[in-house]
């Protein structure tokens, strides 16, 4: 991938964040500094010096207010590690719809809850032809069936973004109030799933239904996955999004060599998202969650938008040193 025009260091530093868990109390408020001192990369994420910057990081990556501007549209990202701390963000705590990326938590939702014994995996859902939407291949291959276990339909909603699998999935967890109940018990304070496929991908500027954060999503995976779910349901939502086929030109297509990925994407016409579990040659693992919204380039720019900014923010935590203040 063309890599055109590097960060500054100023920049860069603006992009990084002392790694503290998601869930630790917010701090005070730091007084405004001066417009002099205001570093040239706008982002809500406070500097702090978390790495030694080797100038083979800062040549290789972009700055993403560029990429985001090149869109026409408005980007969020968010990285977090296996410990919950948050590594990199831009427009991290802006408002994004959800579109399909809530079939993430939803299938996480699923596992934990047979592990909870609320249900059984291969307790069967029954449907009709009035529950199968447009877009919604699996269920529309076991129609004749007239029924799927949770298990099928929880893959399908991850693997395929089966959006009849997700309809019939909801009702068991209580709803869209209840994935959102879930969704905070499990520590997250923004996401939020307000209505049913399709209408949860309306997008209407300003309306916070069915929305999330990049910081947001990225912590509650990383959540679901590195800690709150038992060892072989992590396993399973994580074979899942190794098989997502709906991925491929997005986060997937920009990680940079020896990278390797599962994600879970979301498009509602006006936005293009991507959640991915990503993890790097050395073994270690992260959330990494990217949202566009309203871009004015077309679907391909789009989503090479996302993976110029996925291959930026893999480079550079690749290149960059620890610098030993854990």
């Amino acid at each position: 991938m063309a890599l055109r025009k590097s960060l500054s260091l100023a920049a860069l530093t603006a992009c990084l964040v002392v790694a503290l868990p998601l869930s630790a109390a917010p701090k005070k408020k730091a007084p405004a500094k001066k417009a002099e001192e205001v570093p040239t990369l706008p982002t809500l994420m406070p500097p702090a010096p978390r790495y030694l910057v080797p100038q083979s990081a800062l040549t290789s990556v972009r700055n993403p207010k560029e990429i985001e501007e090149e869109t026409g549209g408005r980007m969020g990202i968010a990285l977090v590690d296996r410990d919950g701390a948050l590594i990199l963000g831009f427009n991290r705590d802006d408002r994004f719809a959800m579109c399909s990326t809530f079939k993430a938590p939803l299938a996480a939702a699923v596992l934990i809850g047979a592990q909870g014994g609320k249900f059984g995996l291969e307790g069967e859902i029954p449907f009709t032809k009035d529950d199968i939407l447009d877009y919604a291949p699996v269920v529309k291959k076991n129609k004749k069936r007239g029924r799927m276990s949770m298990a099928e339909l929880a893959e399908a909603a991850v693997e395929v973004s089966d959006n009849s699998a997700a309809n019939l999935l909801l009702p068991m967890l209580g709803g869209p109030e209840g994935l959102t109940s879930f969704i905070r018990a499990h520590g997250d304070k923004i996401t939020r799933l307000d209505r049913i496929e399709p209408e949860l991908n309306e997008n209407v500027a300003g309306d916070p239904r069915d929305t999330t954060s990049p910081a947001a999503m990225a912590g509650l995976m990383g959540r679901l996955l590195f800690r709150d779910m038992a060892a072989a349901d992590a396993d399973r939502l994580r074979g899942w999004l190794n098989a997502s086929t709906t991925g491929e030109k997005r986060i997937k297509a920009g990680l940079p060599e020896g990278w390797t990925s599962g994600s879970k994407t979301g498009s509602c016409g006006t936005a293009y998202n991507d959640v991915a579990l990503v993890k790097s040659p050395a073994g270690e693992e992260y959330i990494l969650a990217i949202y566009l919204d309203r871009p004015t380039v077309d679907d391909k720019k789009a989503e090479a938008a996302i993976a110029e900014a996925a291959h930026s923010a893999l480079e550079f935590v690749s290149k960059a040193q620890k610098s030993g203040l854990d």
